[in-house]
């Protein structure tokens, strides 16, 4: 399995378009490796808009056939945008994980210890 270069990844399998120095809002989502893992997801829960989030801290839940995994926020900073696709059709996730089963996006204020690719790889085994 590959994960695209130009995304950066979390040990808890979440990933973030953020590019260091910018300061746009990112989009955020769970990995390919985190997709496969759940199995069929039928149930997203996702913050707010407006909800400050903080990296490495829970801030959703995703439900799947097999089981309820938390979600974590890859970096901190407020919730500027949600998914509404991926929450009444979470199959999304599941078949675009890092294109249209986005989750949230955020304006960041702090992002630390992301992974790229090749070492997110590595964490996975992939």
């Amino acid at each position: 399995m590959t994960f695209p270069d130009n995304l950066l990844y979390t040990p808890e399998h979440e990933w973030v378009d953020w590019v260091p120095g910018t300061q746009d809002p990112v989009a955020v989502g769970i990995t390919s490796y985190a997709a496969r893992s759940l199995g069929d997801i039928v149930f997203v829960e996702l913050p707010a808009l407006g909800t400050v989030v903080t990296s490495g801290e829970v801030c959703g839940e995703l439900e799947s056939t097999k089981s309820v995994s938390d979600l974590y926020a890859p970096v901190s900073g407020e919730v500027v945008a949600v998914n509404d696709r991926a929450v009444s059709d979470p199959s999304l996730i599941n078949d675009d994980p890092y294109g249209e089963g986005w989750l949230f996006k955020v304006a960041v204020t702090d992002a630390t210890g992301l992974l790229t690719a090749a070492r997110y790889a590595e964490l996975t085994g992939d």
